[in-house]
């Protein structure tokens, strides 16, 4: 009784130690004049404010210790201030300079809440503007903006992330920070992702075992949900996107609220899509696709905590452009009801931070459930499979001591995979998978002003399967039991050499081990036959990097290298037989390897004509096995421009823009053992927006052609080259957007 009444006292204490904490201030120009409206944001506590008409701001709650404030405001310069709350309030007067440069933005996904410049692992953010819409029905094709980034496409509806030539089992997904688990293993499934609430995508290039353990041996790609509400308010969207080449149509509603507290939102979308046009006007049979969505989410923040909990549905009927598809489909449709996929997933989260005086505790947990079901013939199910996966997290964030920073934490994950109504095909046993780890991190300034990173990790991982049919049967499969044990870390740094230049250095190790359908594959997928291969080990990676940042008002410009040492990688690769039926027989294969190349780009904004922007950016990989062959689904190096140019006061018009672009792909004479080289192909794209404003009420409108000129062209990453069909040919856009909402509460009584 006594400890326990002690332990009462001392959380008594812990709270009341920062109930006074509050931050306060105003926003202001370099010219001294307020600037309204401007968002005030604490990503660590996900809680926001904006400024009022005098530009002034106030957020109350806040907990003790370090807390990282981003201030931003449109054309301006963002600001990332640190602040040390003590128990006492804090005046913060915040003065922005213009700019049309994007400055660096906090990240979260390099294990702290810390800048771009800060991190010693290379993370690229961008960010999803909902003023510029999209000009895609793939969203998968948004992030390929990103240097580096590429994807594996079968049509519109079906795609998959490429960083730096590593894809599939090689890249790790996450959902808000929660790791997708829904059979991501096969180009042939889509990514699963509903982009109608993301405001930004983080993207680590290389390995990030350190915090993901295995899966993150390529890289870490994280979709990030957008903000609560500010505090006081209630917003809204309504949006809607058209597409003439698929025929399709994109649609979303969403409204969120916050109180001083409490906060939450809701959102419903859907798109519909028929069979795209290739370059040249034909249609490709059965890409059509169709999906639904829907998303809610709850949270609570105060001066002891944030508690976030979010829900996800994902429906998802994407067609499958093979043989026999392509064979029976002679009309255009959009109906999917021959030789499609369904996957319906289900994602709740619970997403929580404690503050007990300067320590901070992430306690997270997640359950998901995906259903996959192969459908052959009208109402035919060829396979049905369900994946659930339980995943959770503990990370401590110590007290800063001096100039160090340390986090400590365990993570692990408990899936099962099942095969439901005993289907003709089964292509993965029933399993189960267990994941157990532990890490550590440090952050260190030296030398006033270099930011050092390092940690290391070990992780355990048990996979056991059950037995399929009979020892008499071709399909028969043994039970596995499988252990794995290995350690990964990394160590690098930042170095601001002056105001203008940062050098980024960064040395990892990681690993992955083979997953379900790397070792027991046994079936028909899609075109070909695959198999497993019970005696795969798992994959060791060590990966440098170098990288270089320079900016001036009007310019920036960023250098990358890296060089990546795979032992045992893991690829699937053509046997060279078939199966009775006349399917080619495909086989999961091992062999050292090495990824080579870089990125480069520069971003120019000419202080003699401030309303015009120029970009480009170039990226390129080599991947090899150690026997001289090359690796398969390596992209092509590729060149993408864009030229800019707004006006934001333009009669009935704000914010509007003009722009061109153009993205080259070179010749791609590299070709794995069973793939073909692929020729090379520059597109054209033209895009045009404003901000349209009636009374008080505003609407964003976009109209855009990708592909302009209609090229006949195939991306050495299409899976549809198995198939002789083009990428998509030209297609126009029209997008709105239409905000809404209202004050709930007056911003001076936060």
């Amino acid at each position: 009784m006594k400890t326990i009444i002690f332990l009462c006292a001392i959380l008594i204490s812990c709270i009341s130690a920062f109930s006074q904490n509050s931050l306060s201030g105003k926003m202001t120009s370099q010219d001294g004049n307020p600037l309204p409206g401007a968002t005030i944001y604490i990503p660590d506590m996900n809680k926001g404010t904006v400024s009022d008409t005098n530009g002034n701001y106030k957020l109350g709650n806040l907990p003790n210790g370090k807390i990282l404030i981003r201030y931003s405001y449109m054309g301006y310069i963002s600001r990332i201030e640190a602040v040390e709350m003590n128990g006492a309030p804090v005046i913060l007067n915040i003065t922005l300079s213009q700019t049309a440069i994007e400055a660096e933005e906090v990240v979260i996904s390099g294990g702290y809440n810390s800048t771009q410049h800060e991190n010693a692992v290379k993370i690229d953010v961008l960010k999803i503007d909902p003023m510029e819409l999209k000009g895609t029905p793939n969203f998968a094709e948004v992030i390929t903006k990103i240097p580096g980034v590429d994807m594996i496409s079968k049509g519109n509806g079906v795609s998959k992330p490429v960083i730096r030539g590593m894809s599939m089992n090689d890249i790790l997904v996450l959902n808000n920070g929660v790791r997708l688990e829904n059979y991501q293993y096969s180009s042939h499934h889509p990514l699963g992702i509903d982009e109608s609430d993301i405001e930004t995508v983080e993207v680590i290039k290389g390995p990030a075992s350190l915090l993901y353990g295995s899966d993150a041996i390529g890289g870490v790609i994280n979709f990030i949900r957008e903000k609560p509400a500010p505090v006081g308010t209630l917003q809204g969207d309504f949006s809607t996107s058209l597409f003439s080449n698929s025929l399709g149509m994109t649609n979303n509603l969403g409204t969120k609220a916050s109180g001083k507290k409490f906060y939450g939102g809701i959102r419903f979308g859907n798109k519909t899509n028929a069979d795209y046009l290739q370059g040249g006007g034909d249609f490709v049979p059965n890409t059509r696709f169709n999906e639904l969505s829907f998303k809610a989410d709850a949270g609570h923040t105060d001066k002891s905590g944030t508690f976030n909990l979010f829900y996800e549905f994902h429906n998802q009927h994407p067609g499958m452009a093979e043989d026999e598809a392509i064979e029976q489909i002679s009309e255009r449709g959009r109906t999917t009801e021959i030789y499609y996929m369904q996957l319906k997933t289900h994602l709740l989260s619970s997403q929580n931070k404690l503050y007990l005086k300067k320590y901070r505790l992430n306690l997270n947990a997640a359950y998901q459930n995906t259903e996959l079901i192969h459908f052959g013939e009208a109402n035919e199910y060829e396979l049905q499979m369900a994946l659930a996966t339980i995943s959770y997290e503990a990370r401590l964030h110590f007290p800063t001591v001096g100039k160090s920073e340390i986090t400590a934490g365990i993570q692990g994950f408990n899936q099962t995979n099942t095969n439901l109504n005993d289907r003709e095909t089964i292509l993965l046993p029933d399993a189960s998978t267990n994941n157990y780890s532990a890490y550590a991190l440090i952050q260190q300034t030296l030398f006033g002003k270099m930011k050092f990173q390092a940690g290391i990790r070990y992780d355990i991982r048990m996979l056991s399967t059950n037995a399929t049919d009979n020892p008499d049967s071709s399909n028969y499969r043994a039970s596995l039991d499988k252990t794995y044990g290995s350690f990964s870390g990394s160590a690098g740094a930042t170095y601001p050499l002056n105001e203008k230049l940062l050098v980024r250095m960064n040395i990892a190790s990681a690993y992955r081990t083979p997953n379900l359908a790397e070792l027991t594959s046994n079936g028909p997928h899609e075109l070909r036959y695959e198999k497993g291969e019970e005696s795969l080990v798992p994959e060791k990676s060590g990966e440098g990097d170098l990288s270089l940042h320079y900016h001036q008002p009007h310019f920036t410009i960023d250098v990358a290298a890296f060089c990546n040492v795979v032992n045992h990688f893991i690829f699937i690769a053509p046997t060279g037989d078939t199966t009775s039926t006349g399917m080619y027989i495909y086989q999961y294969k091992q062999a050292n390897s090495l990824l080579y190349g870089g990125e480069a780009g520069f971003h120019f904004h000419p202080s003699f004509a401030e309303w015009l922007h120029f970009e480009t950016n170039f990226s390129h990989v080599t991947g090899k096995q150690h026997n001289g062959e090359y690796l398969p689904f390596i992209p092509a190096s590729k060149l993408q421009s864009e030229i800019r140019a707004e006006k934001k006061p333009l009669w009935l018009f704000h914010e509007a823009y003009i722009g061109f672009s153009n993205e080259t792909a070179f010749d791609q004479n590299h070709p794995a053992p069973d793939e073909t080289a692929t020729s090379g192909y520059t597109l054209f794209n033209i895009s045009i927006g404003a901000q349209i404003k009636a009374g008080k009420q505003y609407a964003f409108l976009r109209f855009g052609v990708n592909n302009l000129l209609d090229k006949k062209y195939i991306d050495h990453l299409s899976t549809l080259k198995e198939v002789s069909y083009f990428n998509p040919g030209r297609n126009i856009t029209m997008s709105l957007y239409i905000p809404f909402g209202c004050e709930l509460i007056n911003n001076k009584e936060q």
